[in-house]
């Protein structure tokens, strides 16, 4: 079963994990915890993510829209958050990945979620990687 949206992060949250870490073609979701920069509601959102050197990556791809995801705008307002790795809730910094750091972890992201690259191409916007580091 191929979870998506709300019916995911519930699935998520219910099972620790269980159901819904892995999703589609070998990927795995953590569950993003972001507050609204305008109404203040807390939301969550089930993204793509892989690990790197105890950071979490996350790509801001909004399937090559023109605007960037309102999970990202939230974040760059308030990027003090909490995700969720299976039943872990680890608290995170975001940022956005520097230019030259970007292209290796663009790569590193497009091995399992090679879409991205395409989204890249359907848009003017330079989609975001964001870094995820656990909080101090």
């Amino acid at each position: 079963m191929t979870l998506y949206g709300k019916e995911h992060v519930d699935r998520y949250e219910a099972t620790g994990g269980e159901e819904g870490y892995y999703w589609r073609n070998g990927t795995t979701i953590l569950l993003l915890h972001t507050k609204g920069r305008k109404s203040g509601k807390d939301h969550t959102h089930p993204l793509i993510f892989r690990e790197r050197d105890g950071a979490y990556l996350i790509v801001a791809s909004k399937g090559g829209a023109p605007e960037a995801p309102e999970w990202y705008l939230n974040l760059q307002a308030n990027p003090e958050t909490t995700i969720q790795v299976k039943d872990q809730k680890i608290d995170v910094v975001a940022r956005d990945a520097g230019p030259d750091e970007k292209r290796d972890l663009w790569t590193y992201m497009t091995e399992v979620w090679p879409d991205y690259d395409e989204y890249q191409k359907k848009t003017d916007r330079d989609i975001p990687v964001v870094v995820l580091e656990p909080a101090a």
